[in-house]
């Protein structure tokens, strides 16, 4: 069984950027599709990236296209979504998951590993 662990977030103003970072504790994520979700506080947990095992398909929700990406880096055993021009409304726990097939999936159901998430805040 895989441990995730989400890294990265903060408090950030409005246009600005920010790194988040899941790794996998004696696991490697090259072995995983890893993908973030988030939740804000009394909204339902929403898709916002992914990338499958075999890193040939990665899907973005709507609302990420233009301002995030979704990398691995194996070497490192991470993956990253780079956020830039945040808005107030990407504020919300974001929670990084991973699947053991070789699928991709914006429903989170789909999904059989989350970590603990990292709250990003984004300010005016």
């Amino acid at each position: 069984q895989v441990q995730l662990v989400e890294s990265g977030g903060g408090l950030v103003q409005a246009g600005g950027s920010l790194r988040l970072s899941c790794t996998a504790s004696g696991r490697s994520l090259a072995s995983y599709g890893v993908g973030w979700f988030r939740q804000a506080p009394g909204k339902e947990r929403e898709f916002v990236a992914s990338v499958s095992r075999s890193g040939t398909s990665i899907f973005y929700a709507d609302s990420a296209k233009d301002r995030f990406t979704i990398s691995r880096e194996k070497a490192k055993n991470m993956v990253f979504l780079q956020m830039t021009s945040l808005k107030l409304e990407d504020t919300a726990i974001y929670y990084c998951a991973a699947r053991t097939d070789w699928g991709n999936s914006k429903i989170w159901t789909e999904w059989n590993y989350w970590g603990q998430g990292t709250q990003v805040t984004v300010s005016s």
